[in-house]
């Protein structure tokens, strides 16, 4: 029978059977290789303290309202989906047997879509010959990295700062590089993971636990800060360290998922007194690139799936763990409780 992950409850996942309705002729099926757990967004989820546990997001206000009908449990959890082609419905062209495709859908052990249908990523169509599993459950993120470095406008010679070195920091690092940043700090308390860092270009790595960040970036860099700060860890406490990090209008890019109150923000200090402008990178929900019509989603999602094919985009060392899909609720476990062990887990099946 065929299982699903569904959390009923705070911090519960758990495998539910369900049933795959016959295959339309519009339509393709695919069985699951692998899916990543999103250590950010699924852990919030998982943890309930994302604001969907108990609010709605309306899309037309554009603002979460509550939601006295809404029901946070169960739900599925997910959105880093691979897996391999194994029906194809009568009218389908441009797909076979075999094909890899990567989905942001939740996990289960298959997946049913419109040949050509728009996802959060744009159509959905094979991935190219020879394309590694591995690289491709890195997508999603790869994605995410893309979209923070375009709004952080990184120009060739820049300073860049970047907090929060787990999947998409590491991707932010290596993508701030390949757009010509001429020096990179990586910011990270875990030590493999900076070590990680180091690998993929950063210039200097420093441990927020072990010596104040801002002011060791600010006297030691020739204009006093960074040009620009990426914020990646949802962590309230490296954010104010990246507002305090750049220089005197400089940028802070925040893309990490900021859970509750942000009592350790002190907006009235180097925020207001030198005139830092905060940038929120965000490319689904319905927000368009800051650069469109020339860039959208899909074209994030093509420039990226270029670059892991190409390798110019490493991921070699980002895959910690991985574990069986019928022991997900240990995976995520273990991200909660031990998250200096891990840098990205991933469900096989």
């Amino acid at each position: 029978m065929l299982q699903e992950l569904l959390l009923v409850g705070p911090s519960d996942v758990r495998l539910s059977a369900y049933e795959e309705a016959p295959l339309q002729a519009n339509e393709v099926r695919a069985q699951a290789v692998l899916s990543g757990i999103s250590h950010g967004t699924e852990l919030n989820i998982d943890r309930g303290t994302s604001p969907f546990h108990s609010k709605r997001f309306d899309k037309e206000l554009r603002m979460f309202v509550e939601d006295a009908d809404g029901q946070a449990y169960p739900r599925n959890l997910g959105y880093e989906w691979v897996g391999r082609v194994t029906e194809i419905g009568s009218q389908v062209t441009g797909f076979k047997a075999g094909d890899l495709v990567h989905l942001p859908s939740p996990h289960r052990q298959t997946q049913t879509f419109v040949a050509g249908k728009q996802t959060l990523l744009g159509e959905v169509w094979p991935l190219p010959a020879g394309f590694d599993p591995d690289r491709a459950v890195m997508l999603a993120l790869a994605g995410v990295a893309l979209q923070t470095v375009h709004d952080a406008h990184v120009k060739i010679g820049d300073r860049i700062a970047i907090f929060g070195l787990g999947t998409i920091g590491l991707l932010a690092v290596q993508l701030a590089r390949l757009n010509g940043a001429g020096w990179i700090e990586a910011i990270d308390p875990i030590p493999t993971r900076r070590k990680l860092a180091e690998a993929f270009g950063a210039d200097r790595t420093l441990d927020p636990n072990s010596c104040n960040v801002a002011y060791e970036i600010k006297t030691t860099s020739p204009q006093r800060g960074v040009d620009t700060a990426i914020e990646l860890s949802g962590n309230y406490g490296a954010l104010n360290d990246a507002i305090r990090s750049v220089c005197v209008g400089g940028t802070v890019v925040a893309a990490g998922f900021y859970p509750g109150g942000g009592t350790a923000l002190h907006l009235g200090e180097e925020w207001h007194h030198n005139r830092v402008t905060m940038v929120s990178s965000m490319g689904v929900w319905g927000c368009p690139h800051r650069d469109h019509p020339a860039w959208n989603r899909a074209r994030i999602h093509e420039t990226a799936a270029g670059l892991l094919e190409r390798g110019l985009l490493r991921t070699d060392g980002l895959i910690t763990h991985r574990f069986p899909f019928e022991c997900a609720a240990d995976a995520y476990r273990l991200i909660d409780q031990r998250p200096e062990d891990v840098v990205k887990v991933v469900l096989t099946y």
